[in-house]
């Protein structure tokens, strides 16, 4: 029904509000029977004392604010706010007036896509007038009202801005907040709290055992086979040299509001169009500078992936470009296609929308041979700094200037064409030169950054995110089996080896951190704005996590560093997209690094306390009472307990970091989307577990262990779940390939639920 829906119904409920009045008293009613304040139990008081000031913030808020839109054309003024409200719509005048004076919208060089959005204000309050200026993340205070650059008119000559009043609410949440901050600091520094005991308990269990550590865990990878390539003899024949191919993937094109070498325009384009990086033994350079100079041929060439829905065979996985067109030239797919776009989204199909899928990999090819993209020759006089492809429209250019433009480029495609028969090179190379020549001459913007370029280059070149997983899975076998070895029987040699092994697993650990920093310094941005980047930081996460939490606990890294690379095998997955992009304006804040990288950080914790569970369940479902192995049980319960609490601080930490991003770029803390609804529901759902102790007579390590586990699956909902299968502002939509991805969950997690089940006899009797 709906986020709207769902918040009258439910979250703005008398019933719900009930529900969070009887939280904040249950905190407070422990504080006074547990008598926190005479104990000086500071972390544990200071803690639940937040969340009562939270919530207190959060009805101050919904009783006393305000929340509305001003619209305002350019050239016009108001004092009016609209409300929308249980009673309707309501306005409100304000105790001053707005001027709209310019609004402008600014693209990303070349695209249509919005990176700033700004107004330009005029202020009358008071008898005086005063300038301001508003856009996404720089907000306008004035009088308690704090204006937010929300959307605009279509004409792009209207500003839309959100209005919130909320100064009394705004004070008591972000005490609440800084309160939080310093309970979690508390919980870490003070001797009494848990996780200071826990440590010591830990280093309890471990001088009465010997230094070794345990389990047998299978990380099963899906290896998948690599299809058949449709390499014709003509192909073969025609290759480009790999030398030339690389000049040609060196040369800087405008894609998508950013520039970058051909390298990466051309690997995105065989991804989209044949699903691989590669086409058979050919490079993605080799691939479309043969597509561009020899046209005919390759619409020849089986290369267009087929959904499983429009295959006659099941060896049939390609298409040729014309194998899509009749005798007459007719698209044989567009009959189909009108029908379909003729009926709403939401009632297509999954085999319909897999036909919208095949058509874009037609239209992509179609456009390459019609050489209407990528943009390739810059446009000195244009504002908008727009690139353009020799096949497109030219009309901002000269008579004299189209021609050369599209001279150039024919004259280079010949004599890549003559150098496939002669053999000699020398010719391309130098109108390869003339077109960088071209470039050079017209980038009035200078959008052209050598050194950025090159820095991609080595980046696509190295592939290290791929080497990084391969590492992971070694170095993660070898010391599980390590670990296996010293279960039987520790010595010097299998600590040398381990010792070893750790050393190999933190140089990966650099390598994997040199990757996202190159992909830092490329983008521009932190690089976790998106589902492949988050997946490549929560492999960091983890592996940090299990190096921080494992140093005298083989297992603990072992398993941290098999779950870093399975976590990286997801991410190079088919539906993951590995493309660098440029950031919708409202994610250009300082919020975005602090909030994304602490509440994915979370993940890499909570995902060592789902092995640790799976670990601790299998010793407890397979080993024999008091054998070796069960001794270990104790000491990974309490390394569970440890990351689950760093994690649950973590997750916490950047839920509300999230609060406050939202609050200081369109004026609310919380819109109960479905990703801050699941967010809140993960950290409940880890509360839960870390707490189970204080109920005695339901703890067991079996319980707790078990309940690990299963929270995780929070995580993959809120991460993998809403984002492909909910809508909402932090949903993707659907992705081709994901389903199986979901099944494949679903049939790990009843396994799981076989493991629980058999360990529970053991578990339960345990303390």
């Amino acid at each position: 029904m709906g986020t709207q829906a769902a918040g009258i119904l439910i979250y703005y409920s008398p019933l719900f509000f009930f529900l969070q009045f009887l939280l904040a008293a249950n905190f407070i009613l422990i504080i006074l029977r547990r008598r926190l304040i005479r104990k000086k139990k500071w972390a544990m008081l200071t803690l639940h004392s937040a969340l009562v000031v939270i919530l207190a913030g959060a009805l101050t808020t919904f009783l006393f604010g305000k929340q509305g839109q001003v619209h305002i054309r350019e050239g016009e003024k108001t004092d009016r706010m609209m409300m929308h409200t249980s009673r309707g719509v309501e306005t409100e005048t304000l105790p001053f007036t707005l001027e709209l004076t310019d609004f402008r919208l600014i693209r990303y060089p070349g695209s249509q896509s919005p990176s700033s959005c700004e107004s330009d204000l005029l202020i009358h309050a008071d008898g005086e007038v005063r300038e301001a200026k508003v856009y996404m993340n720089n907000i306008l205070d004035v009088k308690g009202y704090r204006f937010f650059q929300a959307s605009y008119d279509r004409d792009e000559t209207g500003t839309v801005l959100s209005v919130n009043r909320d100064v009394a609410g705004r004070t008591v949440t972000y005490t609440g907040y800084l309160l939080l901050l310093t309970g979690f600091l508390l919980m870490f520094l003070r001797p009494d709290s848990r996780f200071r005991r826990l440590l010591r308990q830990l280093k309890e269990v471990r001088k009465s055992l010997p230094a070794a550590v345990l389990l047998m865990i299978a990380t099963l990878a899906h290896a998948q086979d690599t299809p058949g390539e449709a390499m014709t003899a003509a192909v073969r024949e025609n290759r480009i040299p790999a030398t030339h191919a690389a000049r040609f993937g060196a040369l800087p094109v405008q894609f998508r509001g950013r520039v970058m070498p051909m390298n990466t325009f051309s690997s995105e384009i065989l991804r989209k169009v044949h699903k691989e990086q590669t086409f058979g033994d050919l490079t993605s350079d080799q691939f479309l500078l043969g597509l561009l100079a020899m046209p005919q041929m390759w619409t020849q060439v089986p290369l267009v992936v087929l959904p499983a829905g429009e295959r006659t065979s099941a060896q049939e996985e390609y298409a040729a470009y014309g194998a899509f067109f009749d005798g007459q030239g007719n698209y044989t797919l567009l009959p189909r296609l009108q029908e379909i776009y003729h009926r709403p989204a939401d009632t297509r199909s999954a085999s319909e929308k897999e036909l919208i899928k095949l058509d874009e990999r037609v239209n992509i090819l179609y456009q390459l041979l019609n050489h209407t993209m990528p943009g390739i020759f810059p446009d000195p006089d244009d504002p908008s700094h727009t690139w353009h492809a020799p096949g497109g429209e030219h009309s901002a250019f000269s008579e004299a200037e189209s021609a050369r433009i599209t001279q150039t480029f024919g004259r280079y495609l010949a004599e890549v064409r003559q150098a496939l028969g002669s053999g000699d090179w020398n010719g391309a190379d130098g109108a390869l030169n003339e077109i960088e020549a071209l470039q050079r001459e017209s980038d009035g913007a200078s959008l052209i950054r050598p050194e950025k370029l090159r820095a991609e280059l080595y980046y696509n070149r190295i592939d290290l995110f791929n080497r990084v997983k391969l590492g992971y899975f070694i170095a993660g076998g070898l010391l599980l089996v390590t670990a296996l070895m010293q279960l039987l029987r520790a010595g010097r040699r299998q600590r040398h080896i381990a010792a070893a092994l750790t050393v190999c697993t933190l140089l990966l650990f650099l390598c994997h951190t040199f990757g996202m920093g190159m992909r830092w310094y490329i983008s521009g941005y932190a690089p976790w704005s998106n589902s492949y980047e988050t997946m490549v930081y929560v492999s960091w996460a983890t592996v940090l996590a299990g190096h921080i939490f494992g140093r005298k606990s083989l297992l603990t890294r072992a398993l941290s560093t098999l779950f870093g690379g399975v976590i990286l095998f997801v991410a190079t997955l088919n539906w993951m997209d590995p493309q660098i992009n440029t950031l919708a304006p409202v994610l250009k804040s300082p919020w975005l690094m602090f909030h994304v990288a602490v509440i994915v950080a979370a993940y890499g914790f909570f995902g060592i306390g789902f092995l640790l569970g799976v670990a601790n369940l299998s010793i407890m479902a397979f080993a024999k009472s008091g054998s070796r192995p069960t001794r270990y049980v104790e000491e990974l319960t309490i390394i569970n307990s440890l990351s689950l609490l760093a994690g649950l601080v973590l997750m916490t930490t950047g839920t509300f970091l999230g609060a406050v991003w939202a609050n200081e770029s369109w004026g609310r803390y919380w819109g109960w989307d479905p990703k801050e609804t699941w967010a809140l529901i993960t950290v409940v759902t880890y509360s839960v577990t870390t707490h189970l102790y204080l109920v005695k007579r339901w703890y067991s390590r079996w319980l707790f262990n078990l309940l690990s586990v299963y929270s995780f699956a929070t995580v993959l909902m809120t991460y993998f779940g809403v984002n492909y299968l909910l809508s909402g502002k932090h949903s993707y939509g659907q992705t081709e390939g994901v389903s199986s991805f979901f099944i494949h969950i679903g049939i790990a997690f009843a396994a799981l639920g076989v493991l629980g089940v058999l360990s529970r006899r053991r578990g339960t009797a345990e303390p």
